[in-house]
């Protein structure tokens, strides 16, 4: 959704972030290939080609508080895309959330405007389906 916001350097620190994601529990799911897409799209980045960087490297690209906070919503966003959030993926969001120095009432406040999005998305399918 913000993700146009980021400068070039961040949008691709974040497609890395993304993909290193939705690989993280070995099993990228049809889901998690979906949002990959639309975070390519609106970037505008469609053609880009995964590197495979380490997560440490990727996350010291984002400097200010806003880049952090649109990373880690997408990034909640990503990980609760397949309904399952394995325990490696809750390892990752708890190394983020630690190097992005976000305390447990940002994150929990993050993880619940991802959960009403994303009713709100499903709720707007199951209102076109019918």
């Amino acid at each position: 959704m913000f993700l146009a916001e980021l400068n070039q350097e961040e949008k691709t620190a974040f497609l890395e972030l993304a993909s290193l994601i939705a690989k993280i529990d070995h099993s990228q799911s049809i889901y998690e290939d979906t949002i990959l897409n639309k975070y390519k799209k609106e970037m505008e980045m469609d053609h880009y080609k995964i590197q495979g960087f380490e997560m440490v490297d990727i996350l010291k690209v984002f400097k200010n508080e806003r880049s952090k906070n649109i990373v880690l919503a997408e990034i909640l966003t990503l990980i609760f895309s397949d309904g399952v959030f394995h325990d490696l993926e809750k390892e990752s969001v708890r190394f983020i959330k630690q190097y992005f120095g976000f305390n447990s009432n940002e994150y929990e406040s993050f993880k619940d405007w991802v959960d009403k999005i994303r009713e709100l998305a499903n709720h707007e399918n199951y209102q076109t389906l019918s």
